[in-house]
């Protein structure tokens, strides 16, 4: 099963005609996550035929408006779908304050439940697992508490040799368990039957790493270090760094640099200013530094791994 990132809006601040802000939809091991919610995060999920009633999950990196401003109007159309799953929401502590009073002000009753995981550390850490995808935040540096996520798919089982098990009948069915974990297999008479010799390798497990605003912050490369799939916000031009220290923004030249220090597999870029109508200058200068870096395109499927 193939892992897939749907980028539904990139740009920062505001919408416009032909974009959205930050969201996301990441479809990992047969899991269905929604990072960020901006404002027409909804309408993109309709363009881009996601089943409501797949998001389980969603990962607001932090609280200003175009990253969660969607949220409120998302759960209520949950409600209006007739959903009865648990959601649950990681986030910023003050998000559950923030859709409650939402919700009691406009007397929007859910009729499931929410679920909130609200976030405050200043070091990353592990805040989802199950058997085959795990998730970690990444402290960024933002005007307010910011975090980005890692999402990383667990080892895989290893892959069965049918020729070579068929030489041995005394390896059945119940034995492949074992075997795809990486046992050895102990015949009757004692002789050991090597992993190696019965299976092959499992296929790679991937990763991907979402960083939403953030000044550059080069202690983030050993969270994402060798992702295969890094986003990374380039607000700006690198002419603009004074602009990106002072709004707690990043350049694309130091979204690269971010990138290479990380040996990541590719970069995309995306949260960029509205001065700029011409998006190709950014992967301009970012591959001077870091060539593997491409811009988002809204409602594509991108292939992670």
């Amino acid at each position: 099963m193939s892992s897939y990132l749907t980028i539904l809006g990139f740009n920062s601040a505001i919408p416009t005609v032909n974009s959205s802000p930050t969201a996301q939809f990441l479809e990992m091991e047969e899991r269905h996550f929604l990072i960020d919610c901006g404002e027409g995060t909804q309408v993109q999920l309709r363009k881009a035929k996601v089943r409501f009633s797949k998001i389980n999950h969603i990962f607001i990196s932090h609280l200003h408006g175009d990253h969660c401003f969607g949220l409120p109007g998302l759960i209520a159309s949950f409600r209006l779908l007739g959903r009865e799953n648990p959601l649950h929401i990681y986030g910023p502590k003050g998000i559950k304050k923030m859709l409650e009073t939402i919700f009691q002000i406009t007397e929007t009753h859910r009729g499931f439940e929410v679920v909130y995981h609200e976030l405050d550390k200043e070091y990353s850490e592990k805040i989802y697992e199950d058997k085959r995808v795990e998730v970690y935040t990444i402290p960024l540096d933002h005007r307010i508490y910011c975090n980005g996520y890692l999402f990383r798919e667990k080892p895989k089982e290893r892959h069965l040799n049918m020729a070579g098990i068929s030489k041995y009948p005394e390896i059945e069915t119940c034995d492949y368990h074992n075997l795809k974990s990486g046992k050895d297999f102990i015949l009757k008479d004692g002789f050991v039957l090597k992993n190696s010799s019965l299976t092959t390798d499992p296929t790679p497990s991937v990763s991907y790493a979402f960083c939403s605003d953030t000044r550059m912050k080069e202690d983030i490369v050993r969270v994402i270090e060798n992702v295969d799939v890094l986003y990374h916000e380039s607000t700006f031009l690198h002419n603009l760094k004074e602009m990106a220290d002072y709004t707690g923004h990043t350049t694309a030249l130091e979204a690269a640099q971010i990138a290479k220090k990380a040996n990541v597999g590719k970069l995309i870029l995306g949260h960029f200013s509205n001065r700029y109508d011409d998006l190709s200058v950014f992967t301009e200068e970012a591959r001077q530094i870091f060539p593997n870096t491409f811009l988002p395109k809204a409602l594509e499927a991108v292939k992670i791994g």
